[in-house]
């Protein structure tokens, strides 16, 4: 059977996170420390004792499910043939592939964390959940909108859920035309920025000379990504990849169906939550997909 791993993005974090697997198994442990240190902060503390109101600290967020995802990761035993990642979860499944270490992922993703959470203070903006519509609707009215300010699409996440993305105008005026032409479900969403949109070019700026500096290696299988949706595997397209990602929409649904196309046939969600797994039952509810992010899971599926 074709196994791919999928691994969560911001907003699957939750105060207790990865506790179990620390306390149980020695990697965890290790890896937890190594995260400390890269940090220069108690991660370790933040994910198992909160409170919620600073896990959800952009900065510290992303580190956080990365490092639960990547344990994660380690202790499923079946042969992986494929896997993806949302947003930040992309950077999950380039470590799992090989084609980033464990260290520079987490350098990595402290840094992200840290502009993007700087790009939200130097450039305001927000996101919306729209639901219900067809995505070329959602492509034109932010068009439409973009007079007021700027609003794009930031993920494209399953049939019927599109999330945009943009200034505080931009947004608000996108979600009344929006429900002017009758979508019934547009909720704005608690960030602390307008993520995969132009207000995160600083972000995208500063990541850019943190990228070139780090070693990135061809992965040993292929990670869809979020810019494409499609499989890459070669360290260059890896790096333009992950720096295009910060201002570009997350191509989630057509990574699916493409992923699905080329034979996978079993999905595992690696890390804390559900998230991708429910996405994937949008996009296809016949395919199985089992989630791995407590001791309890991960000791179900081995």
């Amino acid at each position: 059977m074709k196994n791919a791993l999928l691994f969560p993005g911001q907003a699957s974090q939750y105060v207790g996170m990865g506790r179990d697997l620390h306390d149980d198994v020695a990697r965890a442990r290790e890896l937890f420390d190594i995260a400390n240190d890269i940090m220069g902060t108690d991660l370790k503390r933040i994910c198992f004792e909160g409170p919620a109101e600073e896990l959800k600290q952009t900065r510290y967020t992303q580190p956080a499910i990365f490092v639960h995802s990547v344990i994660a990761a380690e202790l499923i035993d079946e042969d992986i043939s494929a896997a993806a990642g949302h947003s930040l979860g992309e950077y999950s499944a380039l470590v799992a592939a090989g084609a980033l270490t464990f260290e520079d992922g987490m350098r990595l993703v402290r840094k992200r964390g840290e502009l993007m959470q700087e790009s939200g203070t130097r450039s305001p903006g927000t996101m919306a959940a729209v639901i219900g519509a067809e995505p070329a609707l959602v492509e034109e009215v932010c068009a439409e909108a973009a007079d007021t300010g700027i609003v794009q699409p930031a993920n494209f996440n399953s049939p019927g859920q599109i999330v945009i993305s943009g200034s505080i105008d931009g947004v608000d005026r996108a979600m009344a035309l929006l429900k002017e032409k009758g979508v019934r479900i547009v909720k704005k969403l608690p960030v602390s920025g307008a993520f995969h949109s132009p207000l995160m070019q600083y972000a995208q700026d500063e990541l850019g000379a943190v990228l070139e500096q780090t070693p990135i290696s061809d992965a040993r299988f292929p990670v869809y990504s979020n810019v494409t949706a499609g499989p890459e595997r070669d360290a260059a397209d890896i790096r333009e990849n992950l720096l295009r990602q910060v201002t570009s929409p997350v191509l989630w649904q057509k990574s699916m169906e493409n992923m699905i196309a080329d034979g996978v046939e079993q999905f595992i969600e690696s890390g804390p939550g559900n998230v991708l797994q429910g996405l994937l039952k949008r996009v296809n509810p016949d395919l199985p997909c089992r989630t791995a992010g407590t001791l309890d899971e991960l000791r179900g599926s081995a």
